[in-house]
C-alpha cells in the first residue's frame, strides 16, 4: 500500500487519504467554524457573502485532525522522515457558501504559494514566490470538514501537472519568480492535463505535491464547503542533487520534471 501510494503521488501529484482523521473531529471542527461565521446554519438566508475567511484555528479538534497516526505516516512517505514540521493548527479557512456572486477568486490555476496559484490559502492581493526547490512548501494539504460534492465547489485539481512545473521554475534559479511572471506559463504548460475535483466526506485529506495546478471555484450548489488548506512545513529546504540519492517523492517528482529520472 505505501508502494501504491507512492507511485499514484508521483503520478497524479496528490493523493487521497480518506478518514485520515475521525468524523467525529471533523464534525466538533465544523461546529466551531460554524460559530466563527455568525451564520445559523438551519438559515441560508443568513449566508451573505460566497466566501467568509476564518483566521487560524488552534483548537483541540483542529490539532488531532491535522496530527492522526495515518497522516504522519504519509508525511513520512512522501516528504521523508524528520524533513517536516509538526503543525497545531490549520491556517486560514475559506469557508464557500452557496451564492449567486462568484468569488474573486475563483477560476484561477496555478501551483502552490501564490493568492492565484494557491487561491484558497491567501487573501488576494498578497505574492508569494515559487521556487524550484519549493521553499518553505513541503506539501499543499485539504482537509475536508463537510461533505463535499462536484456541486459544493471543491478544489479544481490538474492531474499530473506538477510533472509541468520544474521547466517552467527552472530558468528562475534560487530567485523563483512570482505570479505575475509564472501564472500564465504554469497555465500554459498544465492545459493539457486531465481534470479532478478535491471531492469527498469530512475526515479525508488530500496530500498535494507544492507545484499542482490547481483552482477555487463558484458554489453552485446548497450545502456549505468547509476546507483547510494549510502548508506542510519543512525542516530542511528540499534537495534535487542528494549525494546518497535518498529522494523524498517530492523531490523524486520535481526531478521526474526535469528529465533527471524516468
Amino acid at each position: 500500500m505505501d508502494d501504491e501510494l507512492v507511485e499514484r503521488f508521483l503520478e497524479e501529484g496528490f493523493v487521497r487519504i480518506e478518514g485520515a482523521f475521525p468524523p467525529r473531529v471533523a464534525q466538533h471542527c465544523g461546529s466551531l467554524l460554524w460559530r466563527e461565521t455568525g451564520y445559523d446554519r438551519e438559515d441560508p438566508a443568513s449566508w451573505k457573502d460566497p466566501v467568509v475567511w476564518v483566521a487560524d484555528m488552534a483548537q483541540g479538534p483542529f490539532a488531532a485532525a491535522v496530527n492522526s497516526p495515518v497522516l504522519h505516516g504519509a508525511f513520512d512517505l512522501l516528504v521523508g522522515e524528520n524533513r517536516w514540521q509538526s503543525r497545531y493548527s490549520l491556517g486560514s479557512f475559506p469557508l464557500r457558501f452557496p451564492h449567486m456572486e462568484e468569488p474573486d477568486d475563483a477560476q484561477r490555476e496555478g501551483t502552490e504559494g501564490t493568492p492565484a496559484t494557491s487561491p484558497e490559502d491567501a487573501p488576494a492581493g498578497i505574492y508569494h514566490t515559487n521556487h524550484l526547490r519549493s521553499r518553505d512548501r513541503a506539501l499543499l494539504m485539504l482537509f475536508l470538514f463537510s461533505e463535499v460534492t462536484e456541486q459544493d465547489a471543491p478544489t479544481r485539481i490538474r492531474v499530473g501537472s506538477p510533472l509541468d512545473v520544474p521547466s517552467v521554475l527552472e530558468p528562475y534559479g534560487e530567485q523563483g519568480a512570482s505570479f505575475l511572471e509564472l501564472g500564465p506559463k504554469v497555465d500554459e504548460a498544465s492545459a493539457h492535463r486531465p481534470l479532478a475535483h478535491a471531492t469527498g466526506s469530512p475526515g479525508d485529506v488530500y496530500l498535494c505535491h507544492p507545484f499542482l495546478v490547481h483552482a477555487a471555484q463558484p458554489h453552485h450548489g446548497t450545502r456549505p464547503r468547509f476546507m483547510a488548506q494549510p502548508p506542510l512545513l519543512p525542516t530542511e529546504q528540499y534537495e534535487l542533487n542528494r549525494s546518497d540519492g535518498n529522494y523524498s517523492a517530492v523531490e523524486f517528482a520535481i526531478r521526474r520534471g526535469l528529465a533527471r529520472e524516468n
